[in-house]
């Protein structure tokens, strides 16, 4: 099976750093099932082509099963010759920094959206070419799926099951390859090995910055964890926490209210979402948490408000919204979020594109245009620091800026235990989560050194057993 990337992006041939795979050298990889190949078979300035070629053994694929399989399917079958969750995992194995946005010689480069094109010549597609369409045009991509015919020496006998597709568009590196890496599988609606629980931290990780907000993500999330329900409703309602989830997302919030059975023998074309009782859905738990920041800065009198860790400008673009906010500043370490928040706001109406100032900034470090705001929010940001630098957060934050007022949120991790499947961190970025004692104990400790009184609010339905799923401290100097 193959997969090819190529680039007009000059020079052409710094896909090569980007990949970490030099341009005159074909190189192999092993597999617990076969053997990937990376080689270019166009290297210039104008334009470069890096290809993946995985020859699958059936003999180690056989093999790698945990459970034997003794029909002779096991070892007759499209797997050599069709993309599928076998070249997903090569590209894991394979181009693993790449994937991460990592590049030690072009960082810049990693985060610039470069024109790509990506090349599958034979994928299995359940639902035909119009599925390929309705994963990949929602995420930018301008998408040719051309049927391949069973016999092209015999057109009565129509097509087959495969496309062969053609993607191009203007993205980053790592965003398209994390996107094939999902949907791959997705649009085979197959998967060579056991699905466990650590697959949604995978899904969650691959897609982070666009499977929230893409308007397939029910289905995609399905496909891709096999129906395993338990794992779905888990993955569901982790995505409708994430930043990146629309600002009028409604889904079902799968913790608080199972969503229906689904029928994996559904059919296709099609592939409709399963019908729903007329009823209004619950709120998700990322609107209940800006609702509640914002009624806090309200409550507080807070006019100018500086968010500490951005993200991609959901908060931001809330608190625009609401002319009580009189000036809003954004500001985050990663020079991509700031580019993602850019992005949600370029239509800002004027007046209220006047009211935002937006910049890339560490917390770690004391930072002038931190200062004037009467107060600052840390919403879904403190989980996410490496536990030594949470100190140097802290004196920034609550020293040097001088906020009046700090709203802080953060997971619960009393409440994971409510997310079925959940093995670890509700997120792969999280350095740790924090049950209601050890964040209270925090929050003292911050209080009495830097001058704060803090109080706890509630957010999201509160468990009688284990709290609410987010916990807010709000310290007022």
């Amino acid at each position: 099976m193959l997969l090819t990337i190529t680039t007009t992006a000059r020079p052409a041939t710094d896909l090569g750093y980007l990949l970490v795979k030099h341009p005159e050298r074909v190189q192999a990889f092993e597999q617990s099932f076969g053997t990937a190949h990376v080689f270019y078979p166009d290297a210039s300035p104008d334009t470069c082509t890096a290809a993946l070629l995985l020859d699958v053994d059936p003999i180690k694929l056989a093999k790698a099963r945990k459970t034997p399989d003794l029909s002779l399917g096991q070892y007759v079958n499209d797997r050599p010759y069709a993309a599928s969750s076998l070249l997903a995992s090569a590209m894991a194995n394979v181009f693993r920094t790449a994937m991460r946005g990592a590049s030690r010689d072009r960082a810049e480069l990693a985060a610039t959206p470069i024109p790509l094109t990506i090349t599958l010549p034979a994928l299995p597609c359940r639902g035909g070419p119009d599925a390929a369409r309705r994963l990949f045009e929602p995420l930018g991509w301008r998408v040719e799926a051309r049927p391949v015919p069973l016999d092209p020496e015999f057109p009565q006998w129509g097509d087959s099951r495969y496309v062969t597709l053609t993607l191009e568009g203007e993205l980053r590196l790592c965003d398209a390859l994390n996107q094939v890496y999902v949907l791959l599988p997705v649009l085979d609606d197959a998967k060579h090995y056991w699905i466990a629980s650590d697959e949604v931290d995978k899904l969650i990780r691959a897609g982070e910055g666009w499977l929230a907000a893409h308007p397939e993500r029910g289905r995609i999330t399905r496909r891709y964890l096999a129906n395993r329900r338990g794992l779905v409703r888990t993955a569901l309602a982790r995505l409708a926490d994430a930043d990146d989830a629309p600002d009028d997302a409604l889904d079902r919030d799968p913790i608080d209210e199972e969503p229906p059975p689904v029928d994996p023998t559904a059919a296709e074309p099609g592939d409709a979402e399963p019908e729903r009782a007329a009823a209004v859905p619950p709120v998700p738990l990322a609107e209940r948490r800006i609702q509640a920041v914002l009624d806090t800065l309200r409550a507080e009198g807070a006019h100018t408000v500086i968010d500490l860790g951005c993200g991609s400008g959901k908060l931001l673009s809330r608190l625009l919204q609401d002319p009580y906010f009189h000036f809003v500043t954004g500001t985050d370490v990663s020079p991509r979020a700031i580019m993602m928040a850019q992005r949600r706001l370029a239509r800002l109406p004027r007046q209220q594109e006047e009211r935002l100032n937006l910049f890339t900034g560490a917390l770690t470090y004391a930072d002038d245009r931190f200062h004037g705001h009467d107060a600052g929010v840390l919403m879904e940001v403190i989980e996410h620091v490496d536990v030594p630098r949470l100190p140097a957060v802290e004196r920034v934050v609550f020293g040097d800026a001088r906020l009046r007022v700090v709203v802080v949120t953060t997971p619960n991790a009393e409440y994971n235990v409510r997310y079925e499947e959940l093995t670890g961190f509700r997120h792969p970025d999280h350095r740790f989560e924090w049950t209601r004692g050890e964040f209270r104990e925090w929050a003292e400790k911050v209080a009495r050194t830097y001058g704060y009184q803090v109080r706890y609010v509630p957010v999201g339905d509160e468990d009688g057993e284990v709290g609410p799923p987010t916990q807010m401290g709000v310290f007022i100097r």
